[in-house]
């Protein structure tokens, strides 16, 4: 069966997105939605009441459902994203630069003990790259991929991405992510590979990204010009009977 308060849903959001309903307007009315989508009202709402929760739209009592900034992410920080497909969706003009590869690596367990995941020293692809945005180095991605389940990352996976490398070509099903954020002063190889002066500072996003199966696989530090990254998310309040 058809669920239609989900398609009501996905042509709405679609339509925020490519700003046929903008920033700071109301969407159609309940009425007016059921008589462009000939759904129930009861439908509408449900179709409503997703974009609230998701951060779309506001619902403000007596004139209706405020198209409002939703989520948006200058870097893949909050949900687990490739580069690859945020630069798409941003439309800005990006390559990776592939610096160092090591197919027989050693994991660093004391960089991602903060996370809470029980860790040992396995071997690892380790691969470190430079993502350069409009012609300018702007962040550095190391990640270390466990061979145990991932036994060979090609370099032409490195170049372009790795999820499609994992997804698409191994079938890989990727569940959930671990992430820390820190604040921490530019090291050698960050003023290095950056061209930053001294003094500088980057933001540092840690995770560990683990499969459907409770797998972790893939161990990330992504260091950020700090000057460069912003985090923006989108928070509702739940109210939780007590």
């Amino acid at each position: 069966m058809v669920n239609k308060s989900a398609l009501v849903y996905d042509d709405l959001m679609q339509k925020i997105d490519g700003e046929v309903y903008k920033l700071g307007t109301y969407l159609p009315s309940e009425n007016q939605l059921c008589e462009l989508y000939g759904i129930s009202r009861e439908t509408g709402r449900k179709a409503l009441a997703a974009l609230a929760e998701n951060g779309y739209i506001q619902k403000i009592r007596g004139k209706g459902s405020l198209v409002i900034e939703h989520r948006q992410y200058e870097f893949p920080v909050s949900g687990i994203v490739s580069y690859k497909e945020l630069a798409q969706k941003l439309h800005i003009t990006t390559k990776n630069v592939v610096y160092d590869y090591e197919p027989n690596g050693t994991l660093p367990v004391a960089a991602f003990a903060s996370l809470g995941v029980d860790l040992t020293e396995a071997p690892v692809t380790v691969i470190k790259r430079v993502r350069v945005i409009d012609d300018e180095p702007d962040i550095i991605d190391k990640d270390y991929i466990l061979k145990t389940v991932v036994p060979e990352v090609p370099k032409r996976a490195a170049e372009d991405s790795l999820y499609a490398y994992f997804e698409d070509e191994l079938e890989l099903e990727i569940g959930y992510a671990t992430k820390e954020i820190t604040m921490e002063p530019a090291n050698a190889e960050d003023r290095q590979q950056l061209h930053l002066d001294d003094g500088a500072y980057m933001a540092v996003v840690r995770s560990v990204t683990s499969l459907t199966d409770a797998r972790a696989f893939q161990f990330t530090e992504s260091r950020h010009r700090a000057d460069k990254f912003r985090f923006r998310d989108f928070a509702r309040r739940q109210h939780n009977p007590l």
